[in-house]
């Protein structure tokens, strides 16, 4: 049976929800990263990164969540466009992978986590959030989906960031983005979608941001402490 390794963020969580609309069996291993379980040498085998997801599938292990998906959806047949519509399922893929997903991760840093206020970067990151966002919200205006009217894996890729739009730009994110809004919800709808979002409450992960919840999850604060 396939093994996921997960926790509820968003990259773990688009990867539960391809699982649940496949219904693809699944073993969940839970990786607790405010506790260090990424760096214990159990997940270190799976991800040399030290980053959720990772797949063990058989004798073939992946990681990176867009990897995940583009190799679950390949391997499935399950949730891609027409073969002429690669180059654009690959393109708004990659979007995602390089643009959406880092420029949110930083933007939510900077808002939310960094231990000294840094205008600057939390300029930047906002700015940057906002406009990957905005070309998204430009794309889900001329189509139903990201590659036209196929719900496939980069809609997918974008909701599992995209569901998070308020807690990375604040609460009134969303009246500027009613076609990425429009798409959220959608995909929350169904009943893949939810059961994606409940699989960490089946496990007990570490909730508070406490100093051994820092220190793991960022851990340059060690080096700037030993220096």
């Amino acid at each position: 049976m396939l093994k996921f390794y997960f926790n509820g963020s968003p990259n773990p969580t688009k990867v539960a929800l391809f699982l649940e609309e496949a219904a693809l069996p699944y073993e969940a291993i839970p990786v607790d990263t405010r506790k260090g379980d990424q760096f214990k040498p159990a997940f270190a085998a799976v991800n040399p990164n030290g980053k959720v997801p990772a797949i063990v599938d058989g004798d073939v292990t992946v990681f990176d969540s867009n990897a995940i998906l583009l190799y679950l959806a390949e391997k499935t047949g399950k949730f891609l466009p027409k073969p002429v519509a690669r180059g654009e399922l690959l393109s708004w893929l990659m979007f995602v992978a390089s643009g959406v997903g880092p420029f949110s991760g930083q933007a939510v840093h900077f808002r939310h986590h960094a231990t000294e206020k840094v205008p600057y970067a939390h300029n930047r990151y906002q700015f940057e959030a906002q406009r990957h966002y905005g070309i998204l919200n430009d794309r889900l205006g001329k189509h139903k989906y990201m590659v036209g009217d196929t719900y496939t894996i980069v809609d997918m890729d974008v909701w599992g960031w995209a569901r998070m739009v308020p807690f990375i730009m604040g609460d009134d994110a969303w009246a500027k983005l009613p076609n990425v809004k429009r798409l959220v919800d959608e995909i929350n709808a169904r009943p893949a979608a939810a059961r994606a979002n409940g699989l960490k409450d089946k496990f007990k992960f570490k909730a508070e941001m406490d100093d051994e919840a820092r220190a793991n999850m960022f851990r340059h604060l060690k080096t700037q402490a030993a220096a």
